[in-house]
This record gives structure tokens, C-alpha cells and sequence, in this order.
């Protein structure tokens, strides 16, 4: 029901993939980033990175969902 409600507002599987590659770059970045702030004594700076690249299975998740909607859709 989701992924068709998702499938009709125009997103897809290539939207979702998309969107996992990017929160895992993001995830690094976040990481890298806060490798300074370590350093500067604050404490576990790299939540934010774990945080995002959490999101990347649910984007994976969700690609496959819709890119198995869409082969149904063809067929």
C-alpha cells in the first residue's frame, strides 16, 4: 500500500538508490568531520554519522519494494 501510494507520487527505485549511496557519502563526511571535533573535546562528535548512515538500508529497502512494484506493473 505504501509502495504503490510511493510508486504513484512519481518516486523510484532509481530515487531510492540514489538517496542510500547518498546518505552513506554523507555518513562518511560526517564522520570525517567530526574527527576535528573529537580533538576539541566533544564528546562522541560522530553520532551524527552512525545517525545517517542508518537511513542507507531503509533507502536499499525501499528500492527493492518499488523496483519489484515496478516489474509487476510491467507484467
Amino acid at each position: 500500500m505504501i509502495i504503490k501510494a510511493m510508486h504513484e507520487k512519481g518516486v523510484r527505485s532509481e530515487h531510492a538508490y540514489t538517496a542510500a549511496f547518498v546518505s552513506i557519502g554523507m555518513s562518511v563526511l560526517a564522520w570525517a568531520g567530526s574527527m576535528s571535533k573529537e580533538h576539541a573535546g566533544v564528546a562522541r562528535a560522530d553520532r551524527w554519522g552512525i545517525f545517517v548512515g542508518e537511513w542507507a538500508p531503509t533507502f536499499f529497502g525501499l528500492g527493492l519494494a518499488l523496483s519489484h512494484y515496478e516489474m509487476q506493473e510491467k507484467s
